[in-house]
């Protein structure tokens, strides 16, 4: 495993792969340590889980810097990431023991029945390399918190950041076996996932891989959750406050260099400001600053991977190929690196890879509707399900339209966004099951009925 900087194209650091008799250890490592661990008081858990925030902002340049350097994250972005982490660490020290807490249910009045949340056991957890530490930590800070220990396999590319959160876990004052980061091939994961003392698995990743997973873990029975990619609609009404639209609309496609799930890819806009908006759209991808994203300057960095930058091109070709009109970019940078320009394509043919598939990097497609009801039925007409957002300053019209749409999660005049106090999560092929919340924390524990009668019988 090479991690390779995309910002210059050279190599960093090579890893080697965990050998069959290290995989075995550390699996059974996690189930024996899971034994011990989901007896120890919540209160406990907690704090531990607590003391990762504080890891984290100790050392936040240091990690900031790390994933900047692997997968091309502008720094401010990346430093917004670890405050992120830390803030979902947070929030689960904090409200884990009352999400967990037994629910007493009512039955009958001589009968005691309740409903509690039992670990499960060993999570394999399959993440990104989009945003390394993020991706990680709002799975651990839950899944460890309610009991469970947890096994990671990170992405190659970003392999300094899976070691770098291990250590920021053991550092935090974990022991050893709760958490443990496996450097494994694909088969391997599979073989992980099919292993009897391994209870459950989650992924995020594309549909393929996701697909893949949740097959094997469904031949022995093991509850999921995929958190898949998206194709999100941006929908502009005609009442929109446009030059924020224009502005944010921009900021939604190109974060994280355009390469994030819930990033804006679909800007359907009603025929009475289109105009307006893609000229103003247009002018806001031209102002951002491409280039070095360890300089504070810059607003998009490089594609993550070269493959990666290789299928963008590929996609966006054969846009333009079906049809497609270049209003800004469309081309790779010739400069090192894996750059590609913050690119507006317009008259996107149905049935090309701009309007069918996700486009992971800053290329936006812009799509022209007549009125609020195309708007809807062209924003749901997509294979994917993960965010949506709408643009008017009619609350009571954007919250009926968000309501409209087939996601998982609306906005009405924000960018779609995960957020610790809500769950998050897509339909259709953006995958099932939530996580954050309440709802993510109870994914992966055993949802138990209790009832407890006299022993002589109950009254009738």
């Amino acid at each position: 495993m090479q991690t390779v900087n995309p910002t210059t194209g050279e190599p960093i650091e090579t890893y080697s792969e965990h050998d069959d008799e290290t995989v075995e250890n550390h699996v059974q490592r996690a189930a024996d340590r899971f034994e011990s661990w989901r007896d120890r008081p919540i209160t406990e858990r907690q704090a531990l889980v607590a003391s990762i925030a504080d890891v984290l902002r100790e050392n936040e340049e240091e990690y900031a810097t790390l994933m900047t350097r692997e997968m091309g994250k502008p720094i401010e972005q990346a430093r917004a990431e670890i405050e992120k982490c830390a803030w979902v660490c947070e929030f689960y020290a904090e409200r884990a023991a009352e999400f967990l807490q037994d629910e007493r249910v009512g039955v009958h009045p001589q009968a005691r029945t309740k409903v509690s949340y039992d670990p499960l056991g060993p999570l394999m957890a399959v993440m990104p390399w989009n945003y390394p530490f993020w991706q990680v930590l709002r799975v651990a800070a839950p899944t460890l918190a309610a009991g469970n220990t947890m096994i990671l396999s990170h992405a190659p590319n970003v392999t300094g950041c899976a070691k770098a959160v291990e250590q920021v876990l053991a550092d935090a004052g974990f022991p050893d076996g709760v958490f443990t980061t496996l450097l494994i091939d694909t088969e391997t994961i599979h073989d992980v996932v099919a292993d009897d003392r391994v209870a459950a698995a989650t992924l995020t990743g594309s549909v393929g891989a996701g697909r893949a997973v949740a097959e094997t873990a469904g031949r022995h029975l093991k509850p999921t959750v995929l958190e898949l990619g998206g194709s999100d609609p941006f929908v502009v009404l005609d009442d929109a406050q446009l030059d924020r639209a224009c502005e944010v609309a921009a900021q939604a496609r190109v974060n994280n260099n355009g390469q994030a799930c819930v990033a804006s890819k679909r800007f359907i806009v009603v025929d009475d400001v289109y105009e307006e908006f893609r000229d103003g759209f247009v002018r806001e991808m031209e102002s951002l600053t491409v280039g070095d994203p360890t300089d504070e300057a810059t607003d998009v960095g490089p594609i993550s991977r070269a493959d990666l930058l290789d299928t963008l091109e590929t996609q966006v070709r054969e846009t333009i190929d079906a049809g497609a009109t270049v209003l800004t970019g469309g081309e790779t940078l010739d400069r090192p690196g894996y750059f590609f320009e913050p690119t507006v394509l317009e008259d996107v043919p149905d049935g090309s890879p701009a309007a069918c598939d996700e486009l992971f990097g800053p290329v936006a497609s812009l799509f022209r509707v007549e009125d609020e009801a195309e708007a809807i039925e062209l924003a749901n007409d997509s294979d994917y399900g993960l965010g949506a957002s709408v643009w008017t300053q009619d609350l009571d019209r954007g919250e009926r339209i968000a309501e409209a749409f087939e996601a998982g999660c609306t906005f009405v005049n924000e960018i779609v966004q995960s957020h610790p106090r809500l769950p998050f999560g897509g339909i259709k092929n953006s995958g099932y099951g939530r996580e954050l919340a309440a709802n993510g924390i109870r994914e992966f524990t055993n949802e138990k009925t209790v009832w407890v009668s006299p022993s002589d019988g109950l009254d009738e």
